[in-house]
């Protein structure tokens, strides 16, 4: 296909997927689009009684105990603003980060006057660095896309832990459709609970998981299913605005803006910002800012403007990542321009949890409809 870009949003055919309507729209905006209007609440009434109702079961479960439920908070604009909210409406919340060793000083600074304005317990899983690093350097070898699936499956593993240790039924996360409405392409990430992937990349590089909590699809539908824990994507029962939102936060709590979403994390900022688009050809703006413009936080023209040059606030800084990068991972330059110069090759070519996830997908959607 030529060279297109959709008409309402900007993703364009770099995704392998895209198809566009008689008026030039494309597939992943109009999906978001009706999907909103089957499921979104846009009476007010009726709004605020779906979130009361909802924050009176988070009480409910959470009564008797020292928290009602989890909240992770990674120093970002949604996490800190769905903690913030939850606190405001009486909601008791252990905030739990998931400490990689790539945090930026900025999103330290971010937890820190939360935690603090809003005085809640905060629980920080740090994980050991050398493993997380060889592990980190088996998915560079191996070259595949989603090296980030790392840091997400931690994640998810150390609140589920987390909520099960405690007895917790609710885990309230900063997912939401307004800024992450828009799927990401065929390719473009991997399954965040395929553990077997993990251990397959890793075993290819010589690492076994010792202390990594890594979370697999059966954990999954065990936390789910046994011990009825549920992830909720509690931004969508609030009136989302990341704009007012960030006004808020900075006046309230001293929170510092990033350029770019998740650009709390150095490695983030320098994966998404420099080796997606340099090695994998993916520029993970397009979905990020095309949900705002979805959303109606956003027009289509700002979205273009933000989407123009290199995904970081100067070259100064991205070469300033560079050397960071390449020195906390043990790398030379050359290492480095190795690295980009390589072919990508997929995660199917290890051993995947891929298939028993689809399949159960595939049962839970026969299920939910009966």
């Amino acid at each position: 296909m030529s060279y297109r870009i959709c008409r309402r949003c900007i993703m364009d055919t770099t995704a392998s997927d895209i198809a566009f309507d008689g008026d030039g729209n494309c597939n992943y905006c109009s999906e978001v689009l009706r999907s909103s209007a089957r499921h979104d609440v846009t009476d007010p009434a009726e709004r605020q009684l779906r979130l009361e109702a909802f924050v009176a079961e988070v009480k409910a479960a959470g009564r008797g105990k020292p928290y009602d439920c989890i909240m992770g908070v990674s120093g970002g604009i949604d996490s800190s603003w769905a903690l913030a909210k939850a606190v405001e409406l009486g909601i008791r919340p252990l905030a739990v980060h998931m400490d990689n060793g790539w945090n930026s000083e900025l999103a330290q600074n971010n937890i820190a006057n939360l935690i603090r304005g809003l005085r809640v317990d905060l629980h920080t899983h740090v994980i050991d660095w050398e493993e997380y690093r060889q592990l980190m350097q088996a998915f560079f070898d191996a070259d595949v896309i989603d090296v980030e699936i790392l840091y997400d499956n931690a994640m998810l593993a150390v609140n589920y832990r987390e909520a099960a240790r405690r007895g917790l039924r609710h885990i309230l996360a900063g997912s939401n459709t307004a800024t992450e409405g828009i799927r990401f392409p065929p390719g473009w990430t991997w399954l965040k609970f395929d553990r077997r992937n993990i251990e397959a990349i890793g075993k290819g590089g010589g690492v076994r998981l010792r202390t990594f909590p890594a979370i697999s699809t059966l954990a999954y539908l065990w936390y789910r299913a046994v011990r009825r824990i549920r992830w909720i994507s509690f931004l969508d029962l609030l009136d989302y605005n990341k704009n007012e939102a960030l006004d808020v936060l900075e006046r309230d709590y001293g929170y510092k803006r990033y350029p770019y979403k998740h650009y709390e994390s150095v490695f983030t900022r320098f994966y998404q910002g420099f080796i997606l688009p340099t090695k994998f050809g993916v520029d993970k703006r397009r979905v990020h800012l095309s949900a705002l413009v979805a959303s109606g936080q956003m027009t289509r023209d700002e979205a273009l403007r933000l989407a123009e040059g290199i995904a970081y606030p100067s070259a100064e800084a991205l070469v300033e990542d560079k050397k960071y990068f390449t020195k906390k991972m043990g790398w030379t330059s050359d290492d480095l321009d190795r690295y980009i110069a390589r072919p990508e090759k997929p995660h199917s070519a290890y051993p995947s949890e891929r298939r028993r996830w689809d399949a159960l997908a595939s049962t839970y959607r026969r299920v939910a409809v009966r």
